[in-house]
């Protein structure tokens, strides 16, 4: 008998998952996966108004009620916000974290965003999971390596492009219209995070704004009214060549750019 799929979706900070990777993460759901979320950071500079401690409880709060509307498991963050660096200590923290939940597919954030945050946490994933059967690698705390296939895919950027402003491409989308209400419901919990990005970004309209991303992603596929992006990471480490798990679970609500694909092939 199949393993059921295990998910991990691993991001920066609370709402990054709700913002650009939940509807693909409760359509894998829906197909039978278990699913964990996970925010790398504790969120500690997203307010003007909470000191510290307070704002840490607040963020950890909020990401377990979004984990429970999704039906997934919180994994709790490593870091303080602007504090994930790609180090030995925050590796080795990481890399436990993917041991004792053993993903088969991993979520994580694109190489290629606006901030440092965001792609720290995207190296720090990758190679978490990288190590994930090296008898060497020492976690933190010690967790046994496992051996396993593990695929890993990066989602879109933040507005959708990178920090130097260019489009970032999809490889593949995914049909979230049927799981958009829960995704909203999601990122509704996050209510620390939208008083923040009031206040500091003038992002009045923080629910319309995922929405929009997701219309907009839609629109790029050429199928789908809303649709989340990703790009598929190279298997070498991490699968057989080929293996595809968001194809083969999610169906036709999953479609591959073929013009993506070709250019991958051009030197």
């Amino acid at each position: 008998m199949t393993a059921k799929p295990v998910v991990l979706a691993a991001v920066a900070h609370p709402d990054d998952i709700e913002f650009m990777m939940a509807g693909t993460l409760l359509r894998l759901k829906q197909a039978g996966a278990e699913i964990h979320l996970w925010n790398l950071a504790n969120g500690c500079c997203g307010t003007a108004e909470h000191d510290r401690e307070e704002i840490i409880r607040l963020r950890w709060a909020e990401s377990q009620a979004s984990a429970r509307v999704a039906g997934g498991t919180a994994h709790p963050p490593l870091a303080d916000d602007i504090g994930l660096f790609y180090d030995q200590a925050l590796l080795a923290a990481a890399a436990a974290v993917v041991r004792r939940v053993r993903p088969t597919i991993v979520l994580t954030q694109s190489p290629q965003d606006y901030m440092e945050d965001h792609q720290n946490a995207c190296r720090l994933v990758v190679s978490a999971t990288f190590v994930r059967g090296m008898r060497n690698f020492r976690s933190a705390p010690e967790v046994a390596p496992y051996d396993g296939e593990a695929v890993v895919y990066h989602a879109l950027p933040h507005g959708l492009r990178d920090g130097l402003r260019k489009f970032v491409r999809s490889g593949q989308f995914v049909d979230i219209a049927p799981v958009l209400a829960t995704k909203r419901a999601m990122l509704a919990c996050h209510a620390t995070q939208k008083r923040w990005l009031d206040v500091s970004q003038g992002m009045d309209a923080y629910l319309t704004e995922m929405e929009s991303m997701s219309a907009a992603v839609g629109k790029q596929s050429g199928r789908f009214t809303y649709a989340e992006g990703w790009r598929r990471h190279s298997h070498l480490a991490f699968s057989a060549e080929g293996r595809d798990p968001l194809s083969e679970l999610l169906g036709s609500a999953c479609v591959i750019d073929a013009a993506y694909e070709k250019s991958l092939e051009t030197p």
